[in-house]
């Protein structure tokens, strides 16, 4: 069995401990996910399974959320997981106030992940040396913003903003949340996340763990074909010779001059693998089946 499965994470699981309830569920060793998910966010983990996991790096990096930012509260996560550092009322706070300010979170813009984050520096977890008690900031990252959507504002001591978000990879919505606070002078924090799109997958086509379980026993799981997700990528077909030689690894002339990485097929539109053409030829990145 390999391909994908599009996974609704549930609320306080890790993304590993997703892959692990997959792996004993479908009884297979090589199972991998794309995107990690903090373990209070919910929404799409897309799950590679077999020998899908290696189609993993070439998945898209865009991703979409829906989250809650809450403004008059810090804490050493930035998320409602971590100890409160400071609260005030911001009873006196706008929403035009706060769609002025929000504004410059949008495009590209630079970015320094949560503390409490997989970050790695000089080869150690962030949120490990967090434990530990060691400060240390994370190096700046350029990250992209599509667009941010306003969807509710809701007043009171601590007022909460729900906010769509489209986004490239790499982008921390508990940073956006931390860092609004910052800007406003109020602090903030993030309240609720949802991720609603992720590398090619959609929440309104994802199943829950307990879906995946009823359809296992109904025998009538199937996962996702291999190439559903990487339609991102040209498509290069291959007659049967050159399909074939290919499949074994050789470079095979090609046309074009265009350096790019390509999902590459044969004239009976079998998915074979990841190729990328470079100088004339095409060279196999990563042979998923073989010719005979």
């Amino acid at each position: 069995m390999f391909g994908f499965l599009n996974l609704d994470k549930p609320f306080d699981w890790t993304s590993h401990d997703c892959v692990a309830k997959t792996r004993k569920l479908l009884r297979i060793k090589k199972v991998g996910h794309a995107g990690t998910l903090d373990p209070a966010a919910t929404g799409v983990l897309p799950i590679a399974i077999g020998k899908a996991t290696r189609l993993l790096q070439y998945l898209p990096t865009d991703k979409a959320y829906k989250a809650t930012i809450r403004l008059g509260v810090q804490t050493t996560t930035d998320d409602l997981q971590g100890e409160i550092i400071s609260q005030q009322p911001v009873t006196e706070l706008s929403l035009e106030t706060v769609k002025t300010v929000l504004q410059q979170f949008q495009g590209k813009i630079e970015q320094i992940p949560p503390s409490y984050s997989a970050i790695q520096v000089d080869g150690k977890r962030l949120y490990d040396l967090a434990r530990l008690g060691e400060k240390v900031e994370a190096p700046v990252r350029n990250v992209e913003v599509f667009n941010i959507d306003i969807l509710d504002w809701r007043v009171g001591t601590f007022a909460e903003l729900d906010v769509s978000i489209a986004c490239g990879g790499g982008t921390y919505i508990r940073a956006i949340a931390r860092d609004l606070g910052a800007v406003l002078g109020t602090g903030g924090t993030l309240a609720a996340l949802q991720r609603t799109v992720s590398s090619g997958f959609n929440l309104a086509d994802s199943i829950t763990l307990a879906e995946l379980e009823a359809k296992l026993e109904a025998e009538e799981f199937q996962p996702m074909v291999a190439d559903a997700p990487l339609q991102h990528l040209p498509e290069i077909t291959l007659a049967e010779t050159e399909a074939r030689r290919w499949c074994q690894g050789q470079k095979i002339s090609l046309d074009s001059q265009v350096s790019q990485i390509a999902r590459i097929y044969n004239e009976e539109r079998l998915f074979l693998g990841i190729g990328e053409s470079k100088e004339e030829l095409l060279i196999p990145r990563m042979v998923l089946e073989g010719v005979s």
